[in-house]
């Protein structure tokens, strides 16, 4: 069960997870004040909040503004995006420390007592995920820290501060380590988007043109799990809502190679394309899977949505995103 009746502000809102999260936590009652630093116009997911706000909270003023009379803040507010876009704009990524930094010590200024932190599994270090057959890695698995350039040690330098807000002032905070979340309503081009979005774009686009071929980052044996996004939320309001003070993981344990990834989209859509290997393309970890040990034990609940079934409804939105938009002509 999740909480209902709060009043709640997601910063983040116009992202893709925030988006969805937004709708979960309006249908489940709550009062709920959507922030994001875009436009409405280019927010994933529009008319779904109280109230919707166009605020770079990365500004501590303005984070002042978000979080008044807000009972619980979830922060999933960062610059990032795919592999390509985290290698490339290390420095960007890490200014989003500023997001959270603002947030928190507004929160602590207003007395908000819960606060969630969106993380991810890019705090984990390069040296445990350098197979392709890697171990699961536990919540433990952290340290000795090496995490992702960029990206990575901005998660992990947050993730230590809402702790010490925790203990020092008694903020609730709570933080998932999400694992490659994908679905509907994210971003599928443009250079930000995740591997699942960009496979189902260049497959679909294969479908709807008639060619044949498909361009593949490194040699397609890099494995990943993949969450889908419906169990990310659900994740992360149980999290919220508890009492661990621990970061968890919140992702699927369903470990595919970047190849069956495909071979799954060229399946739901009824091709087989050819593939072309770029290995000087950004390719990350070597593997990458998620031990889910610590949230069965927490909740008897783990991200259950099977692989296959996920990708089906991700394909036929962006296939259908394709075809209203012209780009597919």
């Amino acid at each position: 069960m999740v909480s209902a009746g709060k009043r709640v502000l997601v910063a983040g809102a116009g992202g893709f997870i925030g988006g969805h999260l937004v709708s979960a936590l309006t249908a489940a009652g709550n009062t709920v004040r959507a922030v994001d630093n875009k436009p409405i116009s280019a927010w994933h997911q529009a008319g779904r909040a109280g109230e919707e706000w166009v605020l770079d909270v990365s500004l501590r003023d303005n984070a002042a503004l978000a979080v008044h009379d807000c009972d619980v803040v979830y922060n999933l507010a960062s610059d990032m995006g795919g592999m390509g876009f985290i290698e490339r704009n290390r420095a960007l990524c890490m200014l989003s420390v500023l997001i959270n930094t603002h947030l928190l010590s507004e929160c602590h200024r207003a007395g908000a007592r819960r606060y969630f932190f969106a993380s991810s599994a890019c705090v984990y270090p390069a040296y445990r995920q350098d197979q392709t057959d890697v171990k699961p890695l536990q919540e433990d698995d952290v340290h000795p820290a090496m995490p992702e350039e960029g990206y990575g040690w901005e998660k992990l330098f947050s993730e230590k501060l809402c702790q010490n807000f925790g203990q020092d002032f008694g903020i609730a905070t709570r933080i998932a380590r999400l694992h490659n979340v994908y679905g509907t309503l994210g971003t599928f081009d443009g250079g930000r988007e995740k591997a699942p979005a960009a496979i189902c774009r260049k497959v679909a686009m294969a479908k709807l043109t008639g060619t044949n071929t498909i361009d593949v980052w490194g040699d397609g044996e890099q494995t990943r799990t993949f969450t889908y996004v419906d169990d990310a939320v659900v994740g992360i309001q149980m999290l919220t809502d508890s009492d661990v003070v621990v970061p968890v993981n919140v992702g699927s344990s369903e470990l595919v190679s970047v190849n069956q990834l495909i071979g799954i989209v060229e399946d739901i859509a009824g091709v087989k394309l050819a593939r072309t290997y770029d290995l000087a393309q950004p390719q990350g970890v070597r593997g990458r899977s998620s031990d889910n040990t610590l949230i069965r034990k927490l909740f008897d609940w783990e991200p259950s949505t099977p692989l296959r079934v996920g990708l089906e409804a991700t394909f036929e939105w962006i296939y259908n995103q394709l075809i209203a938009s012209g780009n597919a002509a």
